[in-house]
């Protein structure tokens, strides 16, 4: 074993976790914070920016499918110490995500109408949302680009560089909200505009520090041939892993595009609330992206090198920390939720609305982090296909038909549509943990074969 390869397999989970940890919560809270923001200058635009914020999402889980890919496969070669292979793979992956991110800006500029449309938005609703997809949809090429750097940075350990890139695009994306909705120093107030060319803007700022930082920690200088030219086995490789594994969260963001239009039936008042829950619930399961996202990395290695009781352990240790800290913070939510309400809105309809909603989400979190957690180290160890096969199933068979069943038919509102997606989450989760103890490494060739 070499001395860098030494290096990989002495990480410790915390030490991958806690920047993974702080770069979630800052990618987060720049949401957060254009929502708190934007709930100043207009409820409107936030239902706007929450609507548009859901197709710049899709567009950003097609990023993935490379990103993904890269991530495991590159984290199974240094666990098999193939460090020239997971070098040429960053090259590959990065290549690929700039040609894909030109496809998909094009696509999401030309027709944002006609994805808007899909929900019924009128008057401001709508204007706010095309303003914010055609603006930023700009700037996709650029995430996907970021994304492959980030989980080329991340397979090899380096989450902390990762997590400063992002501090410095939240810097940069908090004083565009600052000065696009309060007008300071007598600025004109430009609100969902200038908010979206903020975003654009630390995304340009991203890709240079990711070029720089890439080149300075892996030696990886990129020539404009890596964008060009790809080892064919490269890009299949990838695309194995990376298709199914992305398969689940595409079929989800889908998913929840018609349970927005549920929610759309409800009114604008329970589309606004459904912002503002969405913000909130995410310092809930926050920590458990985090050390999932760690705990993938480091069973990634594992299997590689072929440590396969070491990659079971993991993943139960993980999920037992990720469930209890889920409860416990969504619990505390829940019983300070009129507080955190009232930061964001103080319209009466939408608290009445959101209030039990958040009562819902300690029943949801445990069974959202165990589906997380387990499904998320199944894709590390190869087993790509259950996770979509069984997401699809349940998300279509159970969170849509049961938010509609529940929130429209019983007229159960938001409420309902909430307590549909919870049943989800846990029939997902226990497949995962059903699966997971059957040791899936045991009946699957993990660590992907490559041509020299």
């Amino acid at each position: 074993m070499t001395e860098e390869n030494k290096k990989y397999q002495e990480q410790s989970l915390f030490s991958i976790t806690w920047p993974l940890f702080i770069e979630l919560s800052l990618h987060m809270s720049i949401g957060i914070i254009a929502t708190l923001m934007l709930s100043q200058y207009s409820d409107n635009a936030v239902a706007g920016v929450g609507v548009a914020n859901q197709i710049l999402n899709i567009a950003i889980l097609i990023f993935n499918i490379t990103a993904i890919g890269a991530t495991i496969l590159i984290g199974q070669n240094i666990g098999a110490n193939r460090l020239d292979l997971a070098r040429r793979l960053a090259r590959s992956s990065i290549g690929f995500n700039l040609w894909i991110g030109i496809a998909v800006t094009i696509i999401t500029v030309i027709f944002c109408d006609t994805f808007l449309a899909f929900y019924g938005l009128e008057g401001e609703v709508f204007q706010y949302a095309a303003t914010f997809v055609k603006i930023t949809g700009l700037s996709l090429v650029l995430e996907a680009i970021s994304l492959a750097f980030s989980a080329v940075l991340r397979s090899h350990g380096y989450t902390k560089d990762a997590m400063m890139i992002t501090v410095l695009m939240n810097i940069i994306s908090v004083i565009g909200n600052i000065i696009s909705v309060t007008g300071i120093f007598g600025l004109p107030i430009t609100g969902v505009t200038g908010v979206a060319w903020s975003i654009v803007i630390a995304r340009v700022v991203a890709i240079f520090a990711f070029i720089y930082i890439v080149n300075k920690r892996l030696a990886l200088k990129l020539a404009i041939n890596d964008f060009i030219r790809f080892k064919k086995s490269d890009i299949q490789n990838l695309l194995s892993i990376g298709v199914p594994s992305a398969g689940e969260n595409l079929s989800y963001q889908f998913s929840q595009i018609v349970i927005t239009s549920f929610v759309a039936i409800l009114g604008s008042a329970a589309l606004s609330a459904r912002v503002y829950i969405l913000n909130i619930s995410m310092l809930c399961f926050l920590f458990t992206l985090a050390i999932a996202q760690g705990s993938q990395i480091l069973i990634a290695r594992y299997i590689g090198a072929k440590q396969y009781e070491r990659a079971s352990e993991r993943g139960i240790k993980t999920l037992k920390i990720s469930m209890l800290v889920s409860l416990l913070t969504s619990l505390l939510i829940a019983i300070i939720g009129d507080k955190l309400l009232n930061v964001f809105t103080t319209d009466p309809e939408i608290i009445a609305v959101a209030l039990p909603v958040l009562w819902a989400i300690v029943f949801i979190e445990p069974g959202r982090a165990m589906n997380i957690v387990l499904m998320g180290a199944l894709k590390s160890v190869g087993d790509v296909r259950f996770p979509v096969i069984i997401g699809i199933i349940c998300m279509w068979g159970l969170a849509v038909t049961l938010s509609y069943i529940f929130g429209i038919t019983f007229g159960l509102g938001l409420l309902g549509i909430w307590l549909a997606q919870g049943i989800d989450e846990w029939v997902r989760g226990l497949f995962a943990l059903k699966r997971w103890k059957g040791k899936p490494w045991e009946r699957k060739s993990t660590v992907t074969k490559f041509e020299n």
